[in-house]
């Protein structure tokens, strides 16, 4: 009897003590899994555009090779401006993201709606001065290669009419299309500066029909800003115009044609602001980079561009990115002859940011809203 009272004791003293082993078993496991941080990257054309978007999905893949199972980053394409972006940042919440970037410029507004009924969550909005709690910005100035990239043009053009081809009105592509004039004219003082607007990011159609007809009227070189560089660039390089684009090198649409553009890359920001959010350093502020941060860079030269030239343009990248040239020097005057920009004085972040008008020498408008 006291035998079997002694092994019944034994018995449950050691299911007690397997039991409280299992827990710290559990616990340690329970502590030692790590949930990935769930990233979420709103688009405002395909992926496949060859551009914009295609520059910030690239930006998006490199932080999943840097960061591997520390993260999971989900995204939407063909997102538009209004309160579809709102409906598609809701559902990324929902789905478990805690950062959200928005890579296109109109973003802003429904991203502030969705920023304050979340305020645990993060969010980054490309191109805008506006900052909340929670809400940090992000630029890119391609404004100073797309200077560069005029000064190539300006010394490519026979005709002394060079074109360009923008989306819609605001002031990153009023800084691309100023700063572009201001370097055709500074090789090229007599040339002519004509701009066509598309008034949509991606619009195949009005973009090969804007090519075209700034073509017909003896332009022999185009630059442009607009999301995706394919149609443009097919266009000129059919018809035997010099190209150069933004956002991405496509040399390859343009093989005879293309002289050079801006280049963007964005995955360096994203997992450094990414990082910062695991490491619980990340704070709402205002991030700019230009030329000499690598966030933004001359694309290669085509074969046309002869070597004379390549040098200048690459003399004149080293003096912008040692700050040893400004852009915007003023004085700056618009279309109108108004003085925007004193003599002497430079540009501030917040004087790019509100950008407004067209430098003197453009040949266009800037349509009403």
């Amino acid at each position: 009897m006291r035998l079997r009272q002694s092994l019944l004791w034994f018995f449950l003293v050691m299911i007690l003590c397997l039991g409280s082993l299992t827990t710290v078993i559990v616990a340690r496991a329970q502590t030692n899994t790590s949930v990935p941080l769930k990233v979420g990257f709103l688009f405002v054309g395909p992926i496949s555009d060859w551009g914009w978007s295609y520059a910030q999905n690239q930006g998006r893949l490199f932080v999943e090779s840097t960061l591997g199972n520390k993260v999971q980053t989900i995204f939407a394409e063909n997102i538009p401006e209004n309160s579809e972006a709102e409906r598609i940042m809701e559902k990324m919440i929902a789905q478990g993201a805690k950062v959200i970037f928005a890579t296109s410029y109109a973003y802003l507004e429904p991203l502030l709606r969705v920023a304050a009924r979340h305020p645990d969550v993060k969010f980054m909005q490309q191109s805008r001065f506006e900052t909340r709690s929670n809400v940090g910005t992000f630029f890119n100035f391609h404004y100073q290669v797309m200077y560069i990239f005029g000064t190539v043009a300006g010394q490519m053009t026979k005709t002394s009419k060079v074109g360009f081809i923008a989306a819609r009105p605001c002031p990153p592509l009023l800084q691309a299309i100023n700063s572009f004039a201001l370097g055709v004219h500074a090789v090229n003082p007599k040339a002519q500066v004509k701009l066509v607007w598309t008034n949509n990011w991606i619009d195949p159609p009005t973009e090969a029909e804007a090519a075209r007809g700034l073509i017909d009227t003896g332009v022999d070189v185009l630059g442009f800003d607009q999301s995706s560089p394919l149609t443009i660039v097919k266009t000129a390089e059919s018809r035997g115009v010099y190209v150069g684009a933004c956002y991405t090198d496509v040399h390859q649409f343009a093989p005879k044609y293309w002289l050079t553009g801006a280049q963007f890359v964005w995955g360096p920001f994203y997992v450094k602001t990414i990082q910062s959010i695991l490491n619980n350093t990340w704070k709402s502020s205002i991030n700019i980079y230009d030329l000499s941060s690598g966030n933004v860079k001359l694309s290669p030269f085509g074969p046309a561009v002869p070597k004379k030239i390549q040098q200048a343009a690459l003399a004149l990248r080293d003096k912008i990115q040692q700050h040893q040239f400004i852009v915007f020097q003023g004085p700056i005057t618009d279309t109108f002859g108004k003085q925007r920009l004193a003599p002497g004085k430079a540009p501030d972040a917040k004087w790019l940011a509100n950008m407004d008008f067209l430098v003197a020498g453009v040949q266009g408008s800037i349509p009403t809203k």
